[in-house]
């Protein structure tokens, strides 16, 4: 994936974009965002629907819609879980985390939005504000010293739900600075350029994270089959996660 949002699909009034990190999916006018890109691509007053989001640090696909019967077959979906959604990130094990590879496990937790922050906690089972997060996190393997490659499949849709998992299990995103993660540092890289060094606490929302969106599997809206749709990892990830990453 490059700076640049890019086209893998489209079709029955679905387009999914390769979005890069530090790109906000929707923004106010004049700021760069995945929506204005595939808006001025369109013809004008044309319709476009965002039924389904990233953030912004995270790279990977994301689905927009063209037509009005795309984007409401495409939330009913997402509302009823019927599209699969698998990620994968560089995590941060401690010392004291042990972590085997080919392991598969339940992150199970309640997540509550921080008051007046974009931030998101685990909170216990009495907090009224928490609401469930489930994901299944498979180890792959690890890429460098103390940083694994974890395959991350949300069954919920909570605010910032798989960073918030990972911290709280003590083995933060890398990169992921708002959640205690380390800075990202990736070499040697994909595409062989430089590795990505950390910008700053003032720019964390731009700073890209290990964190991507790898796949996603929906229905056409009008065909009623499933449709799969894989993004490339970021070129300046290490060359060791893409060794790792499942077949197909």
């Amino acid at each position: 994936m490059s700076d640049q949002p890019a086209k893998l699909l489209e079709r029955s009034g679905v387009v999914a974009i390769a979005k890069p990190s530090g790109l906000a999916t929707q923004a106010p006018p004049g700021i760069p965002s995945v929506e204005a890109w595939l808006r001025g691509l369109l013809p004008a007053g044309a319709y476009l629907g965002v039924p389904h989001r990233l953030d912004r640090a995270v790279s990977g696909v994301l689905l927009m819609a063209t037509t009005p019967r795309a984007a409401r077959q495409l939330s009913r979906q997402f509302e009823r879980r019927q599209i699969t959604k698998t990620y994968v990130a560089i995590l941060a094990a401690g010392a004291t985390t042990k972590l085997v590879a080919g392991e598969t496990i339940e992150w199970r937790d309640r997540i509550a939005k921080r008051p007046d922050v974009a931030q998101a906690r685990v909170v216990g089972a009495d907090d009224p504000a928490g609401r469930e997060a489930v994901t299944i996190a498979r180890t792959l393997g690890e890429v460098a010293p103390g940083q694994w490659l974890v395959e991350l499949a949300p069954v919920t849709g909570r605010m910032h739900q798989l960073r918030v998992q990972a911290a709280v299990r003590g083995m933060p995103v890398v990169g992921d600075t708002l959640y205690g993660g380390p800075a990202l540092s990736c070499s040697p890289a994909l595409g062989g350029g430089p590795a990505v060094e950390h910008i700053g606490p003032a720019d964390t929302r731009q700073q890209p994270i290990a964190l991507h969106a790898l796949s996603i599997r929906f229905r056409d809206p009008d065909a009623d089959e499933e449709v799969a749709v894989t993004a490339a990892l970021p070129p300046h990830w290490p060359a060791a996660a893409a060794a790792l990453l499942p077949a197909g």
